[in-house]
């Protein structure tokens, strides 16, 4: 990456020697106090300007970057046409960038209900944006000697790169609007979207790949490596996969902090009433602040639902759960005590498989024979003990005669057994698992305390709200 620095200082800098050097006859070598070193060309303008904005770029600085290359063409009206309109692109791909990483477009109605309509206005800037590209591509392409035939040609050559980059922008943000939309319906199919994403990232991954261009190239990459990691952990943990869920979380986790320290090393000043200043670290743009909290509740959902495999490596389970968000495990914790529950367990639905081997990790040429009858039904969490045997036959045969209801959107499914005085409160998060609730006592099936818990679990791990929170100021 290259380090940001003042345009119109660049040439001199690089092309400046100590007062005690001097230059040989050839202008090749340089004698200094240290001996002969070979001169180094001074870099032109017009790349210092480029190397400048896109490492700006890199850093998520738009303003400075917009502000630049803005005060670059005011400086230089008499420039070439193609120097001109690459300034003019390069502004607005700056003002896009920060609007597509404050991800205001989310949300809003397609079709151009409002003139303001962001989702338009987003779509609309990317596409003019890809005009001008296109136009600055053809006058290089079409420059024949001129005073600065090399300048066309990587004008010409940069413009043709940021075309694949708007396109793969836009195609990404269509992406964003897809996952967005997807936060109202009853189950995600995370393994969709994975195939959607790769197939973007193998599209364009290698189309903008000039030097100059790689703050914006490590960026878009980085982006997209740690959606996918997120994504895949997601269909893992729904998959009841162990390794391969931690895997991709650790790969998300270690991406996000080398992302993160572009901001920590970026400062920003602040000046105070009465003087004096301050300086603290540069805020990060919301798609980033969202990337975290997906992280983080998905590490959430994989500590609840692998639990038992995570507290046979450690004694501190309960203080490690706790630092999560949510805290599932003592969620259900608090509910058990004050309800008096006899049990909560989140059971997993394993027919049809001939991959489950139990908890944890499991080698890959292990083999176990499938389970069957109850065994096909295991309760992968089971609080405050191990699942009630004695209840299970029951809980199995409520969880077939209730399919249907709980299959459809948020239903919680009641059912009072008064040949063993007991009530069972069933709710669906994910299609393979189910969460049960299991009272020594007779229950309402309208209580709205029990209702309310079981509504708020299950809309919390089915990942609805994670997806609805991609919309800045998203409230729930």
């Amino acid at each position: 990456m290259v380090v940001p620095q003042d345009p119109g200082d660049a040439p001199a800098a690089a092309g400046s020697v100590l007062e005690e050097d001097s230059e040989d006859d050839d202008g090749e070598l340089l004698m200094t106090s240290s001996g002969m070193i070979p001169m180094v060309a001074p870099v032109p303008v017009e790349q210092a300007v480029l190397e400048t904005f896109f490492s700006h770029l890199g850093i998520f600085s738009y303003d400075k970057a917009k502000d630049n290359v803005e005060k670059e063409k005011e400086t230089y009206k008499s420039a070439g046409a193609s120097w001109s309109s690459m300034l003019a692109a390069l502004a607005h791909l700056a003002a896009a960038e920060k609007a597509y990483h404050s991800m205001s477009f989310l949300g809003q109605k397609p079709g151009g209900q409002s003139f303001f309509s962001r989702k338009d206005s987003i779509r609309t800037n990317y596409t003019s944006l890809y005009n001008e590209l296109k136009k600055v591509v053809t006058t290089g392409k079409n420059a024949v000697g001129g005073t600065a035939p090399h300048l066309e040609e990587l004008l010409s050559h940069l413009s043709e790169q940021l075309c694949y980059f708007v396109q793969a922008r836009m195609e990404i943000a269509d992406f964003y609007e897809k996952m967005y939309t997807l936060s109202s319906q009853k189950f995600i199919n995370s393994e969709e979207l994975v195939n959607i994403l790769e197939a973007i990232l193998k599209k364009y991954c290698s189309r903008f790949h000039h030097p100059i261009l790689s703050p914006l190239q490590s960026g878009f990459q980085l982006e997209v490596d740690v959606l996918a990691h997120l994504l895949k952990a997601q269909t893992l943990i729904f998959e009841w996969k162990f390794l391969p869920s931690l895997v991709n979380l650790h790969s998300a986790h270690t991406k996000l902090q080398t992302w993160g320290q572009i901001f920590e090393k970026q400062k920003e000043t602040k000046k105070h009433l009465f003087g004096g200043q301050s300086q603290k670290a540069v805020q990060p743009p919301h798609l980033f602040l969202w990337l975290m909290k997906f992280k983080n509740f998905l590490l959430a959902k994989f500590s609840f639902y692998f639990h038992e495999a995570l507290s046979r490596q450690t004694s501190e389970m309960k203080t490690l759960t706790a630092k999560t968000n949510p805290d599932y495990f003592g969620k259900i914790s608090s509910f058990i005590r004050k309800y008096d529950a006899v049990n909560v367990s989140l059971v997993f639905d394993n027919r049809g498989s001939d991959s489950f081997q139990g908890h944890g990790y499991h080698h890959p040429d292990s083999y176990r024979e499938a389970p069957k009858g109850v065994d096909q039904y295991p309760a992968v969490v089971s609080l405050p003990n191990d699942r009630p045997v004695i209840h299970w036959p029951n809980v199995i045969m409520i969880m077939a005669d209730k399919n249907q209801d709980l299959n459809s959107l948020d239903k919680v499914v009641h059912f009072y057994d008064d040949k063993v005085q007991s009530t069972y409160f069933l709710t669906r998060p994910e299609p393979q698992f189910t969460i049960v609730v299991i009272f020594e006592s007779k229950k309402s099936e309208r209580d709205s305390n029990l209702i309310s818990f079981l509504n708020e679990l299950s809309q919390s791990l089915k990942n609805s709200r994670a997806f609805a929170s991609l919309k800045p100021g998203f409230k729930g």
